[in-house]
């Protein structure tokens, strides 16, 4: 059985209501299954951790659990590669100091215009520390794709340290190559490091295969609370030296997870995970043929899962195409041609003529229909657009709990808007 939406619906409390959440790059709603889990850590297992006692020891399990799941999630090769923080932004903050302490005057760091600003900062901060170089790769204004040609020439030329790219934009959806771009990476010796947070709840990761040194993401972005979960290799996180307290876990994955964690929304990780399985399980099933060849057991369900998501997704991004290009005035950026849709999420930006984003994004959120305005985050993006001093854009982004017809009513309601 494919993704049905409505089905899939009646899991989510907030869906209950007439409100069109078009809004999901800046954050989905939650799953009842991570809400129960964080009522259920609160009531029953309440503790800090370590202690001798019955409540700290179950948290303490059910962390655990949570870390083991959230490595099957990403074919990580071992629980301890999972790292959980605040936010994806905190944590690369965070590890981009320790990273730091590697690097050289001289030394060059890549990042993308393409990007969040949670991959572009920390290294141009960490460039300013240690007298490194930065070197930025473009995009293609037209389509909004990557220059690949520019990136490889730079890693041959440069051989950096580090290169940081997001595996899909939060503005305007594009899906980078992270496999490809691993590849160049590391024939020039240099560390990749993927920002994957709009790309986690489209579409399935395995972070062997993509063969990827650090990769982030954010739980709230896929049906979980808010709460940052970094991947890394074993070996690399163990060779860092960690900015930590004294007391603090000598080795990985503790020595990077600073002061107390947030049980709680790690128990709702756990049950956004247990959603997934679930709805791999249920709606992933013709799939399973092609991924059973290369996992199995709860692996197996996460990956049907996502391809579920990714497919039905598929038929938003042609309805929201056909949508937006029909209202009058409306200039869409990125790709829009069906046919490469496998080169994107289904998250679209646009401006109409003679509105603000903002002024786009009130009236919709006045009919009902709640989307994002501005560059969020994505200076790079809007600066390389030249939209950043124009209000930056309006930005709609579907998830798979979305149906075509609240798609074709937002396409109704532009329409009335625009006259």
């Amino acid at each position: 059985m494919a993704i049905q939406p409505h089905t899939v619906r009646a899991l989510f409390p907030a869906l209950q209501k007439p409100d069109v959440f078009l809004d999901n790059p800046g954050g989905t709603q939650i799953t009842r299954r991570s809400l129960e889990r964080i009522q259920q850590y609160l009531v029953e297992t309440n503790a800090n951790h370590g202690g001798a006692f019955l409540t700290s020891q179950k948290s303490d399990e059910l962390i655990e659990q949570t870390r083991v799941a959230m490595a099957d999630f990403f074919n990580a090769s071992r629980p301890e590669e999972i790292v959980f923080g605040h936010n994806m932004t905190t944590i690369t903050m965070n590890l981009s100091r320790a990273l730091a302490r590697t690097f050289q005057p001289g030394d060059t760091l890549v990042v993308t215009r393409l990007d969040h600003d949670a991959n572009i900062s920390p290294w141009l901060l960490a460039a300013e520390d240690r007298g490194c170089k930065v070197r930025w790769v473009d995009f293609n204004p037209v389509d909004c794709t990557l220059q690949l040609a520019e990136l490889e020439q730079i890693i041959q030329d440069e051989r950096p340290r580090l290169v940081a790219a997001g595996y899909a934009s939060n503005a305007v959806g594009t899906i980078n190559p992270i496999p490809e771009i691993a590849k160049m990476a590391h024939q020039a010796g240099a560390w990749i490091y993927v920002d994957a947070v709009h790309y986690t709840p489209h579409a399935p990761i395995d972070v062997r295969e993509a063969d990827v040194d650090f990769l982030v993401c954010s739980a709230y972005k896929f049906f979980g609370p808010h709460l940052g979960i970094l991947y890394g290799r074993y070996e690399l996180l163990d060779s860092l030296r960690a900015y930590k307290v004294r007391p603090a876990p000598l080795d990985p994955p503790g020595k990077f997870e600073t002061g107390t964690n947030n049980f709680e929304n790690i128990a709702g990780l756990f049950g956004a995970l247990e959603y997934f399985e679930w709805l791999g399980r249920t709606m992933g099933e013709e799939f399973y043929e092609q991924i059973s060849t290369k996992y199995q057991g709860r692996k197996a369900c996460f990956k049907q899962a996502l391809a579920a998501i990714r497919s039905y997704e598929q038929g938003l991004s042609q309805a929201l195409v056909e949508q937006l290009t029909a209202v009058k005035g409306l200039k869409l950026y990125g790709i829009i041609d069906p046919a490469r849709f496998n080169q994107r999420v289904p998250t679209f930006s646009f401006t109409i003529d003679g509105f603000s984003p903002n002024q786009i994004a009130a009236y919709l959120g006045q009919n009902g229909i709640y989307t994002w305005d501005g560059n969020f985050y994505a200076l790079a993006v809007t600066e390389r657009l030249d939209l950043e001093n124009k209000g930056g854009l309006l930005r709609v982004g579907a998830a798979h709990y979305n149906t075509i017809e609240e798609i074709e009513h937002l396409g109704s309601v532009l329409r009335r808007l625009v006259g």
